[in-house]
């Protein structure tokens, strides 16, 4: 029985010393995943404290689950362990049914499981946790409080600093679309197939064709039947990312500017009215040296064209500055800043930045563009 207990405390431990560590990395990530929560609750006054949750949730799944792995403390963190995995487990089941929110996000992007295989795997923890729980008298730390002190100290510290940097700089690990070295526009990634439905205007059956099938040419055939309906088929299609950038007046441009075969930069901004001024006053001086290259550098947004303009005018921003629209969640994905910076060419992701970290321009120059 002993073995069963120390399995339990072991297997318990390190998936949540893998779970707080993930979500840790991208503490804003999972930070949208609580606001998507509060929302489908009801409770969207609480959004403002998201970012607070997100710090505090993947601090404490760390903390207990080092706990457990070095046998620190495992009768107090008993206490805590098991009242959160009854609350998640009846969290996730009502996910599973109901699905308010579409991914849960236990492991951050690290790993995808559907709202389902989540509710199993908290099945399966809760049976190892209730071994914990009702053993729990029975774990003896190798040296009482000096120990488990020691060693939660030690790594809460670690942890703190952890977060803290993952929060002022870019994840350490990108597990999103948009990481360094991905091509944006894979060749080879098939094409959507276009099915029209005509109808017998006679007997009224209706057929459905290949668009490439059809029998332009015969024109009996077309004199008997009438165009009804069409639909697009893009099963087939290697879809890489959902971003869709458009201009002012609705103008499509995701393509031109994803694929330019020249050097591309992409300044994030999901929201204007609460990104970083001051990063904008580094992203002018950038946009002044690329400029006077022939570079392009444009700016993606969620926010209104009316909150555009008023921004422009509060920065004195160039006019050649060009502003796009597209989604905020997409733009959210693309890069953990507001703003942030992403140097494309070609459909190739060859840099991203953090407002704290956008580098003076002839280092990138040195770096990127000098080939």
């Amino acid at each position: 029985m002993m073995f069963i207990r120390n399995f339990s405390r072991m297997l318990v431990g390190l998936v949540f010393i893998f779970s707080g560590t993930v979500k840790g990395i991208d503490l804003l990530g999972t930070a949208y995943r609580i606001e998507d929560y509060f929302i489908a609750y009801g409770t969207e006054w609480a959004i403002p404290l998201a970012l607070f949750f997100s710090v505090f949730l993947c601090t404490l799944e760390f903390v207990l689950g080092i706990s457990l792995l070095f046998n620190a403390g495992v009768k107090r963190t008993s206490w805590l362990l098991f009242p959160m995995m009854i609350f998640f487990t009846l969290l996730t089941m009502v996910d599973a049914i109901w699905e308010p929110v579409p991914d849960c996000g236990c492991f951050g992007d690290a790993i995808k499981l559907t709202n389902w295989e989540t509710f199993y795997k908290n099945i399966v923890l809760i049976i190892f946790t209730s071994i914990i729980f009702f053993g729990r008298k029975k774990f003896k730390s190798p040296k009482a409080f000096g120990y488990t002190f020691l060693v939660l100290v030690l790594f809460l510290a670690g942890f703190i600093w952890f977060s803290n940097y993952n929060l002022n700089h870019l994840p350490m690990i990108d597990f999103r679309e948009w990481k360094v070295g991905t091509d944006m526009e894979p060749e080879g990634g098939g094409e959507a197939k276009i099915y029209l439905i005509y109808k017998n205007k006679e007997t009224g059956e209706e057929k459905e064709f290949f668009s490439k099938e059809l029998p332009w040419q015969d024109s009996v055939w077309m004199a008997q039947w009438e165009f009804v309906d069409q639909r697009t088929d893009d099963s087939d299609v290697l879809k890489i990312h959902d971003l869709i950038i458009e201009s002012a007046d609705g103008e499509d441009w995701t393509k031109a500017i994803i694929g330019n075969p020249d050097f591309e930069f992409m300044v994030i901004a999901y929201d204007l009215e609460s990104t970083d001024r001051d990063a904008f006053e580094r992203v002018r001086s950038l946009f002044a040296e690329t400029d006077a290259d022939g570079l392009s550098m444009i700016v993606i947004t969620s926010s209104l064209p009316e909150t555009v303009s008023i921004f422009r005018k509060d920065l004195f921003l160039d006019d050649h500055l060009l502003f796009f629209y597209g989604d905020d969640t997409v733009l959210k994905a693309m890069v953990r800043a507001n703003p942030g910076v992403i140097l494309m060419r070609a459909g190739i992701v060859l840099a991203k930045w953090h407002y704290n970290d956008i580098p003076a321009y002839q280092d990138i120059k040195e770096e990127f563009l000098n080939d």
